[in-house]
């Protein structure tokens, strides 16, 4: 027998299909360590911040990493789920890929579907492992932001990449495309929308689509983000039969000194209560579950910027989440990607 024939004891069995749901991250707690591991990571990206790296490294080591990681755990301290001792992001990304792994295995038995983190735990490089420890031969990476960015879906390929690129017998692998102008995307969030509506108490005169917000300089290097944003929200004002002045587009979550896309969210919502509008709603349609950019600054920060200003009733729409227009969607998605493969 020739040196170089193979000695393993056998081919891999079963020739399994993985399906890697991945979203931003969390932290595993909200006390100061466990806060500032999290922004360490997040904030080192050279995706998420494009400064100088010897300059960015002092102002983040020396400045944010003293004082944000207190200020950011109490933030997450009111809307931390104590049952599971988590994050919402980490409850629902879990959930998603429970009911998808469900949905799925009827397709193809060979399925196995998975979560992880770009930042926190656990994190893309585990659950690659995972899946291929259960012989997994082919990959589809999720990533759960409907429009692209270079500080989201690029960073999630970036380390998918360094993670295979550990490995010596590497699973083929796919990455599911921006879907910020799909149908099923579209009529997901107006079901989801319309659903909540019907449960208000009041009828808003306004309803505002909040993204995350993105420094003005990445735009104008190339990155398609706003125009993702701009092209949901139009396709979502012709499916709700909305005009311009009915579903406002802003940005939200803003961070540092630079000047970020406007409209700015809270801006926003504090000039609307300032011309008389007495009733807001608002949906995050760039969130594929809730977190603290919808459970804390929107729902609480940004509702009471809008009383303060003088407004009335405030409603925050949840997420797609694990519901059941969002998973449908998910399953329409992922099912389209695997094409091929099953």
């Amino acid at each position: 027998m020739s040196a170089l024939a193979p000695k393993s004891p056998g081919a891999p069995a079963g020739g399994r299909i993985g399906v890697l749901l991945v979203n931003l991250g969390t932290p595993d707690a909200t006390d100061y360590w466990s806060m500032r591991r999290y922004l360490k990571q997040f904030l080192s990206d050279p995706r998420v911040i494009e400064e100088n790296r010897i300059k960015w490294w002092f102002i983040l080591n020396v400045i944010i990493l003293t004082v944000r990681p207190g200020r950011k755990g109490r933030d997450y301290d009111k809307i931390w789920n104590r049952e599971r001792n988590e994050s919402p992001l980490k409850t629902v990304t879990r959930a998603q890929a429970d009911k998808l792994d469900d949905a799925l295995r009827p397709a193809d038995a060979r399925i196995r579907v998975d979560w992880a983190m770009r930042y926190g735990n656990p994190s893309i490089a585990s659950r690659l492992d995972a899946l291929v420890a259960q012989n997994c031969e082919r990959i589809l990476i999720v990533p759960l932001y409907p429009q692209y960015a270079g500080a989201t879906v690029a960073t999630v390929c970036d380390e998918a990449f360094r993670a295979l690129g550990k490995l010596r017998a590497q699973p083929a692998l796919r990455v599911l495309p921006p879907y910020y102008a799909d149908p099923a995307y579209i009529d997901a969030l107006a079901a989801t929308l319309n659903a909540q509506l019907a449960k208000l108490a009041f009828k808003p005169d306004v309803i505002v689509a909040s993204y995350h917000g993105m420094p003005e300089d990445y735009v104008a290097k190339g990155d398609p983000y706003y125009d993702h944003c701009a092209a949901t929200t139009r396709l979502l004002r012709q499916r709700l039969k909305l005009d311009e002045d009915k579903l406002l587009m802003t940005f939200q979550s803003r961070f540092g000194k630079a000047e970020w896309i406007k409209p700015y969210t809270d801006a926003t919502v504090k000039g609307l209560a300032a011309r008389g509008v007495k009733n807001l709603a608002v949906i995050t349609p760039g969130f594929a579950a809730d977190c603290l950019e919808t459970l804390e600054e929107i729902a609480m920060e940004n509702a009471h910027i809008f009383k303060q200003a003088g407004g009335g009733k405030f409603a925050a729409i949840p997420c797609l989440n694990d519901s059941e227009p969002g998973m449908a969607m998910i399953r329409q998605l992922v099912l389209r990607e695997l094409k091929g493969w099953i």
